[in-house]
């Protein structure tokens, strides 16, 4: 795990909620447990930036789901994408056993994750961003070689 981290210099973060702590929100627990869909593709769309819908995720999702009834498996790179982001703990495999073992609690924990920090996945990148311009800003590049 230590070596995700050692390029940015900085310790991983906790998540700002549990994983079990599902039940605290009970709107984004239901709705991660009844249409999972909807809550993973407004997750993925603040973690694309807006450069992918919420619709076109949530639909990728659900096809995923008929097709081989495993979602998690496209979930999971999600989640570990937000870790990346955010320098969150955790790592690629745990990121995949949170998903294989309760997909409505890492659901819920991400969607919570992204609220507090200043984001409202139910209304779309866009719309945040029109909220606060400030999460617009380029991503930080790292130092790498020159000429």
């Amino acid at each position: 795990m230590q070596s995700n981290y050692a390029s940015s210099g900085q310790q991983p973060q906790e998540w700002s909620v549990g994983f079990c702590d599902c039940f605290s929100d009970m709107k984004t627990c239901c709705t991660a447990c009844w249409c999972p869909c909807i809550t993973f593709g407004q997750i993925a769309e603040i973690a694309d930036k807006g450069s992918t819908s919420c619709g076109a995720s949530g639909a990728l999702y659900t096809l995923i789901m008929f097709i081989t009834g495993c979602p998690m498996l496209y979930s999971c790179f999600y989640r570990n994408k937000l870790r990346k982001q955010y320098n969150l703990v955790g790592g690629g495999c745990g990121d995949c056993f949170r998903h294989c073992c309760c997909e409505t609690c890492a659901l819920t924990q991400e969607y919570r994750e992204l609220k507090n920090r200043g984001f409202d996945p139910s209304i779309g990148w866009h719309a945040n961003v029109e909220r606060n311009p400030g999460l617009a800003m380029a991503p930080v590049v790292e130092k790498g070689m020159s000429k």
